[in-house]
């Protein structure tokens, strides 16, 4: 373990970036391996900022060069103060900006000048304030920058650790073990990220960097995510996220850490409304649905977990088991009890325990008898209990099952010296070294953790000790589904004709108000292949006649207007029309509701449509997402769609693969697939309309907030959108409040 841990340091000390590295992932490189710091804003009144960062570089030996900055001090801290950048004895190299809010734009100008590669601001008062001399400030600061190309973090964080270098700039008095391990943690919140560090270092867990970005002036946690994915000496990857200003360089980074096989545990802020809006309150970060977030990370390889205990077990696991072959769960107890609570965990999560060979339940039987329960999970029972000796060899005759992937071992490790468990655990520890397959610790409860557990955990490398049969479930579940991922996650590009681009951007230059009217949306869906009803639009009702004689009976009215979103809620749309009569009557009540309207909508017509006979209603859409992008989504649709909530969401654009899974994970794509005897309904045309829209989304490059085609009607042979509606975001979307 002590050779592992100094492996890892040398790595984290002597990698370097190659030649051709990004330039972010080189300026990353300079500011966590500085060859000096410069402290401006040095004082010493007691329990400041400067001074406990200082204190924490003396103590941790920080082997560069220290150089405070106060112009009004000779002294300080028991060594010389510098009156500015010129007066140092080195170029800077790092500098931390500890001064006002409004002299830290002109220091950060003053230290690129001097030759600083990198700075962290701690000061906050920025575009985390609604005020408008702090988002004054925040803009001069952004500008200042991207001016200079100083590589910032910051502002309103609270600094960073750097191991291999012995580099604690943050304000944390509590002890850091400054152990170079393999787990890299990077995240908005300052408090959050030494939360997380502290409860690693708890858990046995060696932290290599640790980097707080608070508001995100200059480099984002993508850019540390990417840089982390490069350095060989990380394994692991955790971040806290409140939000996401770049989804591409967020997108590039999960892609970079898959490919290199490190996965990416996040903790994601804004699984409510008031979480959303605590993280533009705490740094500005603009906050979208956690839904949308899910759809594309997990497509990316992120691991998103519920909360900050979820996150250390999941760590846990990931940092000290190697990922399994496959699903096929094996576990061992002392409980009848625990052993059914076993079964119900797992089983809840969709894992399962599989059945003992023959073989091998005949040989556990004849050594355990009476006493035990003979299955998986195995109760070893009594004489396990007894005789060390026969617990020991049911969990080797377990571990060295071929027809299992991964082991559990419901049991706590000892908080005192205790000889038969410590040396029970050391022995399985051997046994998990030498195994195909990981091996985990469970305990059925939040026991915590001591002293002696902390150094005993630190003994036995070879295996995960989770602490929570739920959060332990979770964690080994996310560990089974990451082994599944693609290594590698193909871009997918807009596979639109010059046409449907070219029959968008007409719609685009000639809309009127915050949406399209039914018409001109379902003119755009056919332009990127999405069938849509047999229609025509009457102004009069002999014209509404003439079109429903042309495309047969029984046909639908609806009013067009660009101005009327929802038809059904206004008495706009009448279904089942059955002859001439009904059609006239129709247009002539429409058009008579429509006018008692408050503000009195523009109508543009009546829209006659083929009453089309559906097997299954269905919901196929797109939306942008404040924070991650274009989206598209499918579902049960109809009226029911609020009641079901039987959607999905995937990133746009998307091919037909990625449309085929994103229906595979709704109710509404077993109904496609036939069934209780039902016949199979025709899916080549939801996947058409999906990488349609999904086209059409990406194509409008922000321009469209959303598509709602509700229903999409389909049967055995064909699916056609018989409703649609393209809401813009343009000044008159967000001036009449159109939400999507």
């Amino acid at each position: 373990m002590e050779a592992t841990a100094r492996k890892l340091e040398e790595q984290a000390t002597k990698w370097s970036p190659d030649a051709d590295a990004s330039d972010v992932v080189k300026s990353i490189h300079a500011m966590l391996h500085p060859r000096n710091i410069v402290v401006v804003g040095a004082t010493d009144k007691p329990g400041n900022y400067a001074e406990r960062i200082w204190n924490n570089l003396v103590k941790y030996q920080y082997a560069g060069g220290m150089y405070p900055i106060n112009a009004r001090r000779d002294m300080i801290w028991g060594v010389k103060c510098h009156k500015d950048f010129n007066d140092l004895p080195d170029k800077p190299d790092h500098v931390l900006v500890l001064v006002p809010a409004r002299f830290a734009v002109q220091v950060i100008r003053d230290a690129a000048a001097a030759g600083a590669r990198s700075a962290t601001i701690v000061t906050s008062g920025f575009d985390e304030l609604e005020d408008a001399e702090s988002q004054r400030l925040a803009g001069e600061l952004e500008d200042a920058v991207r001016e200079t190309g100083i590589a910032v973090t910051g502002p309103n964080c609270l600094g960073n650790l750097s191991s291999g270098e012995r580099l604690f700039t943050n304000i944390d008095e509590r002890p850091v073990q400054m152990i170079a391990g393999s787990v890299a943690v990077v995240g908005q919140s300052g408090a959050v990220i030494m939360q997380l560090r502290q409860a690693f270092e708890d858990r046995g867990i060696d932290v290599c960097y640790m980097v707080t970005t608070g508001n995100e002036v200059g480099l984002e946690t993508p850019d540390f995510m990417s840089y982390f994915a490069a350095d060989p000496s990380i394994s692991v990857i955790v971040t806290y996220l409140e939000g996401v200003r770049n989804t591409k360089s967020f997108r590039d980074a999960c892609k970079a850490a898959r490919a290199a096989g490190k996965p990416i545990i996040a903790l994601k802020l804004g699984a409510s409304e008031g979480g959303r809006a605590a993280a533009m309150a705490h740094t500005g970060a603009l906050a979208g649905s956690i839904e949308t977030f899910d759809a594309i990370s997990t497509r990316e390889g992120v691991i998103r977990v519920r909360g900050l205990d979820e996150l250390i077990e999941t760590t846990e696991c990931f940092v000290h088991v190697r990922p399994p072959k496959g699903d096929r769960l094996a576990a061992v107890t002392l409980s009848g009890g625990k052993r059914g609570l076993m079964i119900d965990a797992y089983s809840t999560a969709g894992l399962t325990f599989k059945p003992l060979s023959k073989n091998l339940a005949e040989k556990l039987s004849t050594m355990l008898g009476p006493g035990s329960i003979i299955g998986n999970p195995l109760d070893a029972g009594f004489a396990a209990v007894v005789d060390p000796t026969v617990y020991m060899q049911s969990v080797k005759l377990m571990i060295e099952d071929p027809d299992t992937d991964m082991v559990i071992i419901d049991a706590e490790f000892p908080k005192a010296p205790h000889e038969l468990r410590e040396r029970n655990i050391r022995l399985i520890n051997e046994l998990a070294g030498k195994a195909s397959k990981p091996v985990v610790y469970v305990s059925a409860m939040s026991v915590g953790v001591n002293d002696f557990t902390k150094a005993l955990r630190k003994s036995v490398p070879n295996v995960a000790y989770m602490l929570g049969t739920d959060r332990a479930v979770s964690s080994i579940k996310q560990l089974i589904e990451y082994t599944r991922l693609p290594k590698n996650v193909p871009d997918v590009k807009s596979s639109s004709s010059a046409g449907a681009k070219a029959t968008l951007e007409k719609a685009l230059k000639t809309a009127r108000g915050a949406a399209l009217d039914e018409v001109a949306s379902k003119t755009l869906m056919k332009a990127y292949g999405i069938p849509v009803s047999m229609e025509g639009v009457a102004t009069t009702p002999a014209e509404a006649v003439k079109i429903a004689k042309q495309i047969g009976f029984p046909v639908v009215a609806k009013v067009v207007s660009e101005q009327i979103l929802h038809k059904s809620d206004v008495g706009g749309v009448v279904l089942n029309l059955k002859n001439a009569a009904e059609v006239k009557k129709a247009f002539t009540d429409i058009v008579s509701r429509m006018k008692k309207i408050k503000g009195k909508p523009k109508v543009d017509g009546i829209l006659i449509a083929q009453m089309v006979k559906a097997e299954l209603e269905l919901v196929v859409g797109g939306s942008l997402d404040a924070e991650m992008g274009p989206v598209v989504l499918f579902g049960t649709g109809g009226v029911d769609i609020e009641l079901m909530k039987d959607v999905a969401l995937a990133g746009a654009p998307l091919d037909a693969d990625d449309a085929k899974a994103l229906i595979n994970r709704t109710k509404a794509g077993v109904k496609l697939k036939g069934y209780r005897g039902k016949p199979k309904l025709h899916e080549p045309s939801v996947i058409k309309a999906l990488v349609g829209i999904g086209n059409l989304m990406a194509d409008a490059n922000g321009r469209i907030a959303s598509i709602d085609v509700n229903p999409f009607l389909i049967n055995e042979k064909s699916g056609v959108a018989v409703d649609a509606l393209v809401v813009l975001n343009n000044e008159a979307a967000k001036k009449s409040g159109s939400r999507h």
